[in-house]
């Protein structure tokens, strides 16, 4: 799973998700790309689990790119705990998707194909998100 190297600082606040994503909102690398359209967390695990439905799809001559990385420490206490004590252990990390932004990017299958992929990886993540085309961008 996706998880940083090192971090400035262990712990983070939560933030919030306002306004729409200005980078990384065009296909760049790839000819196919599954774009947000809501905001919210994606996780190390649901990268994963859309990576390997993608990664499926391209046994036969493809390439996948990931454009979204899980860099948000997010803590959590156990169950049963009394408040105070200050903040949790870090339980996992997402990455912070707003609209517009790209998650994954394919090229080297046909159109059928990648739209099958992205639209199966789609249903790995907890955002809503849909298919777009580089064609179909700069018509």
């Amino acid at each position: 799973m996706l998880v940083p190297k090192r971090a400035k600082y262990r712990k983070q606040f939560r933030g919030n998700m306002r306004g729409l994503s200005e980078r990384g909102s065009t296909v760049s690398f790839g000819e196919f790309g599954l774009k947000a359209v809501s905001a919210g967390w994606v996780s190390a695990r649901h990268i994963e689990a859309a990576r390997r439905v993608l990664t499926r799809y391209t046994q036969k001559g493809g390439r996948v790119w990931i454009r979204i990385f899980p860099d948000k420490p997010i803590s959590d206490k156990p169950p049963e705990v009394r408040m105070g004590g200050g903040k949790g252990d870090i339980v996992d990390y997402v990455a912070v998707v707003r609209p517009g932004r790209m998650l994954f990017e394919m090229g080297g299958i046909t159109d059928e194909q990648a739209k099958e992929a992205l639209n199966m990886a789609s249903a790995k993540l907890p955002i809503k998100s849909r298919f777009v085309s580089k064609k179909l961008m700069y018509l």
